[in-house]
C-alpha cells in the first residue's frame, strides 16, 4: 500500500474513532498517535495523516455545509460515519489541499477507495457521486491555461474556445443553408 494511500486510511480511522467516540478534540492527540501506531509503523510521513485529520476538523464548519448540499437527502449526522469522515477527507483536500501534489481527480479516486475498502455496500457511489458534483461545482482548476508548448489565441498560437465554438456555429449554419437550397 502506497504511504500517502496509507496516510489516509489511518486518517480516515482516526477520524472515524474521534466522531464515534463523541467528537472530543481534546482526545485527538491520543487517537492519532495511536493509530498511527496500530496501523503504519513505518509510515514514511506521518505528518499528511495529522494535516489532514487536523485540516479536514478545522474546516468542519465549511466541509459539513458543502456535503449537505451536495447531497441534500442526507443531513450530515444521517450520513454513515465512515462516509461521512471520507467525504471529510476528500472535500478537504479538493477545497484545501496542495493541487500540486495532490490533482482533485486523485483526491476523488483515493476518496472512492476509501469508501470501497472501508464503507458499505453503496459507500463507493455515494462518495463518488458527492464529490463528482463538488468538482463539477468548483471546475477544473487550470484547465483553460494553455498546455506547455501551446500558445494563447491572443499570442498567435491557436485559437480560442470561443473562436472554435463561433466556427462551429458559422459551420452549421452554412450547412443548413446549403440544405434549404437543395431541398427548393
Amino acid at each position: 500500500m502506497a504511504s500517502r494511500h496509507l496516510a489516509r486510511s489511518i486518517a480516515m480511522q482516526s477520524l472515524y474513532e474521534w466522531d464515534f467516540r463523541g467528537k472530543d478534540d481534546a482526545k485527538l492527540d491520543e487517537i492519532i498517535g495511536h493509530n498511527i501506531a496500530e496501523f503504519g509503523p513505518g509510515l514514511d510521513d506521518a505528518s499528511f495523516v495529522e494535516e489532514l485529520v487536523r485540516g479536514a476538523l478545522k474546516k468542519r464548519s465549511v466541509i459539513d455545509p458543502v456535503i449537505e448540499k451536495a447531497a441534500p437527502e442526507w443531513p450530515i449526522e444521517q450520513v454513515a460515519i465512515v462516509d461521512r469522515n471520507i467525504l471529510r477527507i476528500g472535500i478537504y483536500e479538493l477545497l484545501f489541499g496542495e493541487r500540486e501534489a495532490v490533482p482533485p481527480k486523485v483526491a476523488i479516486n483515493e476518496a472512492i477507495e476509501l469508501a470501497k475498502s472501508f464503507g458499505g455496500e453503496s459507500s463507493g457511489r455515494f462518495v463518488n457521486g458527492v464529490l463528482g458534483t463538488i468538482y463539477r461545482e468548483i471546475g477544473e482548476p487550470l484547465k483553460d491555461y494553455p498546455k506547455r508548448g501551446e500558445k494563447k489565441a491572443e499570442e498567435g498560437g491557436e485559437a480560442s474556445a470561443e473562436d472554435a465554438a463561433a466556427g462551429k456555429d458559422q459551420q452549421a449554419e452554412e450547412g443548413s443553408k446549403a440544405q434549404e437550397q437543395e431541398a427548393t
